[in-house]
């Protein structure tokens, strides 16, 4: 699985959301290699969407479409300055992954010394969260760049989320977890309250 991540503050929020309602319509079906994307706004006005595809070979190839072109020169107007696009080639799934169906999605962003340490304590404590956590349906876990990722949860519901988001993790997690110096620092959350979530249509 290949993620592109795109961000950026937004100036018109309403022809933004109809902006990627028509390309769901018009465009998704000629996308190959798409395999969903989620998306939203922020409270203080930041949207960010993580796109995901078959491969770096697919996401190059809807790039490459006139449409997609003609499309985006349209909907980059909704912005109130640059956009950041994000290409992430490494991507792990962490329990489900993610759902449609999710209430309440959390973009994190952040820098990490050791990817591999912070994705094996992930995997390796995956049950006992899911027991302390049930709220939790899975996350992807994209990486770019030396050590950055982008990290997308997703909750059955805010609320949920909220009631248990200061339970503290397993012990010998944490402990493994303060015992590693900058294994997740410079995090940032983006809180995505009413996500947009999108599938290939079968």
């Amino acid at each position: 699985m290949f993620i592109q991540v795109i961000q950026g503050k937004v100036a018109d929020a309403e022809g933004l959301q109809a902006a990627m309602d028509r390309w769901v319509a018009e465009l998704q079906p000629g996308a190959q290699g798409w395999l969903g994307s989620t998306g939203g706004f922020t409270d203080d006005g930041m949207f960010v969407s993580t796109v995901r595809f078959e491969s770096q070979e697919a996401a190059r190839r809807n790039s490459d479409r006139p449409e997609q072109g003609a499309w985006w020169a349209e909907a980059e107007k909704c912005f109130d300055g640059p956009v950041t696009f994000m290409d992430c080639p490494q991507v792990e799934l962490w329990m489900q992954g993610g759902s449609d169906r999710a209430g309440f999605v959390q973009v994190m962003e952040g820098h990490t010394s050791d990817a591999d340490r912070m994705k094996e304590l992930m995997q390796r404590y995956t049950d006992e969260i899911h027991r302390m956590r049930p709220e939790i349906i899975g996350a992807t876990v994209a990486l770019h760049g030396d050590g950055a990722f982008v990290q997308t949860v997703y909750f059955t519901s805010e609320e949920e989320a909220r009631a248990h988001e200061n339970m503290s993790p397993p012990p010998e997690m944490a402990q493994a977890m303060q015992g590693d110096q900058g294994m997740m620092d410079d995090v940032t959350f983006l809180d995505l309250h009413q996500p947009w979530l999108v599938s290939p249509r079968n």
